[in-house]
């Protein structure tokens, strides 16, 4: 098994590689000013809007908010893994790539492990075309012979040893053990039978394709209905998704996924048209999960029952969705009609019914809203408190966004309190002239550590210029551990270009405003001496910000207990300071 990939040759990587040579050689640009210009990839426009800054290091299409850098785009338009762009990238440029040994850290090698499912998934398809019982099921299910191949659907016959008889060494049977097919009898070490028999299988795969475990349907009547996989070294439920590697095989331009909770619903889905849907595996969606589809695409739609567990699962499925919510991200969430599920209802509507279902889905907004809505009484001054309180600890998990800003409005509009903000202490200070254009017309108020933070990642030479003050870093201030963060590290490496600290960003909860910062056009950030002065500004009026906070506490203070001499001296100095700035 390879080791990782070090840090710094990805840093080093990202500094070598041009992203202008990378795109052009996959969508053709046109220079405009001093960026590229091209109709964005990721979506269907006439005008160009899509957008590449040679200086930055970056993409970004101001028609559906795809942004990146190097290796963000080969992901997005390959449909890439991380590691596998990095080696992309080295292969283009001629470079090896390193791998530091992690051997004590690996664990043990599961290649015998992943080939013994494959054997199993390659045997459950033969089997399937010798059962007519399990023929006729599927058909009776209304899949096709097309379908069934597409995602490898097979049969485990009604046998102990079917599996246990694949093994053909000790080595082999351990593995198929250690890969969840066969299960120890109790009292008689190293006697195994197979976990499945007669059941319709459906092997479940990885990003890469490789089987990691099977979800197996009973043909008749019995329990369980549907039996899964243990959890084993390469299968972990709540870190994978059945459908996805085949809906990215299937669909090119792949922009949305609708997540389903069965594997029937799945491939049922697929034989009308819609190859684009995932199900969890037995378990509530997770916040992994859903990251790994936000990874691969910007529109999710949750479909669940109507019934009380189907809200219930779609309630947990916004919980985790929240802290990963992006400007640009479109989630949906569609109910059911009591006693039908994806399968039935295609079957009913066909894929335009369906699809139309979809496009009619509920915004994650709304369907916040409701749901606190209808466990209060609205009419109340005392029920818009609760949903107030109910409200402030989901807002509270979105990370700073145009999308987060919005759905606050909502929620203060609900409660009476217009034109104001729910969650905040304190108006925020907005910079006149600078906000971070947005699509569709709407703009990010910028903050003084918006400012300080976006001038940091385009001009990461300032942080060499500037000391923050330990004053600051011990604040509430909103956003201000991302700055000393991002500070901390340049200061450690001053080699790092933008896009390399993006890169350092990509599984953080803030990478996404961090896209957004860099994205957004400062004027006069070209000039160094320009941006050095604003970035001194930024955090002159950040230590004000502090010192106006401490002048209150004091003052509220003294006016309920006596200030010891140490306070009085300190309200003492703030209060001239104070009186200094006015008199200026």
């Amino acid at each position: 098994m390879a080791g990782r990939i070090p840090q710094h040759f990805i840093d080093t990587l990202i500094n070598q590689v041009d992203i202008v040579d990378v795109i052009d050689a996959r969508v053709p640009l046109k220079k405009k000013g001093h960026e590229y210009t091209a109709c964005c990839p990721f979506h269907n426009e006439k005008t160009p809007s899509f957008t590449v800054s040679q200086q930055k290091q970056f993409y970004h299409c101001f028609g559906c908010g795809a942004h990146g850098t190097a290796i963000g785009f080969l992901m997005e338009y390959e449909n890439m893994e991380f590691v596998d762009a990095i080696e992309q990238l080295a292969a283009d440029h001629h470079i090896d790539v390193p791998r530091e040994d992690y051997q004590q850290e690996q664990g043990p090698d599961n290649t015998g492990v992943y080939k013994m499912l494959e054997l199993a998934a390659e045997q459950y398809q033969q089997q399937l075309k010798q059962s007519q019982r399990a023929i006729e099921y599927l058909k009776k299910r209304g899949l096709s012979g097309e379908i069934s191949k597409d995602y490898a659907i097979g049969y485990a016959p009604d046998s102990w040893d079917f599996i246990f008889n694949q093994g053909k060494s000790a080595t082999e049977i351990k593995q198929l053990s250690t890969a969840g097919m066969l299960i120890e009898k109790n009292g008689s070490p190293g006697n195994y039978y197979d976990r499945f028999r007669d059941r319709i299988m459906f092997p479940i795969r990885d990003r890469r394709g490789r089987t990691i475990g099977f979800g197996g349907r009973i043909l008749d009547q019995g329990e369980p209905k549907y039996l899964n996989s243990p959890e084993t070294p390469v299968f972990h439920k709540g870190k994978e998704l059945y459908g996805l590697f085949e809906a990215k095989k299937s669909v090119r331009n792949l922009d949305t996924i609708v997540i389903v909770e069965g594997y029937m619903d799945v491939v049922a889905l697929a034989q009308h048209g819609i190859r684009y849907a995932v199900a969890t595996l037995g378990t509530a969606t997770t916040g992994e999960q859903i990251g790994l589809l936000l990874r691969s695409v910007k529109k999710l739609v949750f479909c669940y029952d109507g019934d009380r567990a189907g809200k219930k699962a779609a309630w947990k499925a916004l919980e985790n969705t929240l802290p990963l919510m992006r400007d640009g991200y479109e989630i949906r969430f569609l109910f059911l009609p009591d006693g039908e599920d994806p399968d039935t209802m295609i079957r009913q509507e066909g894929q335009q019914g369906f699809e139309q279902r979809l496009q009619n889905a509920t915004p994650l907004s709304d369907f916040l809203i409701k749901n606190l809505e209808q466990q209060t009484d609205m009419s109340s001054m005392d029920g818009r408190a609760h949903f107030a309180e109910m409200a402030r600890p989901l807002l509270n998990k979105l990370p700073e966004s145009i999308f987060k800003d919005l759905l606050n409005e909502s929620v203060s509009k609900e409660i009476g309190l217009h034109n104001k903000r729910l969650l905040e202490a304190a108006p925020v200070r907005t910079i006149r002239g600078n906000s971070i254009a947005e699509s569709k017309g709407r703009h990010l108020r910028i903050t003084n550590v918006r400012l300080a933070v976006g001038l940091m990642l385009q001009q990461p030479s300032l942080v060499q210029e500037i000391m923050l003050s330990d004053e600051l870093r011990v604040t509430d201030i909103q956003g201000i551990a991302v700055m000393f963060e991002l500070y901390d590290l340049i200061k450690a490496s001053p080699e790092l270009s933008s896009a390399a600290i993006l890169e350092r960003w990509r599984e953080h909860e803030m990478g996404g405003y961090l896209n957004k910062l860099l994205h957004w056009h400062i004027p006069g950030v070209d000039d160094k001496e320009t941006s050095l002065i604003m970035l001194q500004n930024a955090i002159e009026k950040l230590l004000q910000q502090v010192k106006d906070q401490r002048l209150e506490v004091l003052l509220h203070q003294s006016q309920h207990s006596d200030l010891n001499e140490q306070e009085m001296q300190e309200l003492k100095q703030l209060m001239q300071r104070d009186n200094t700035v006015t008199d200026k």
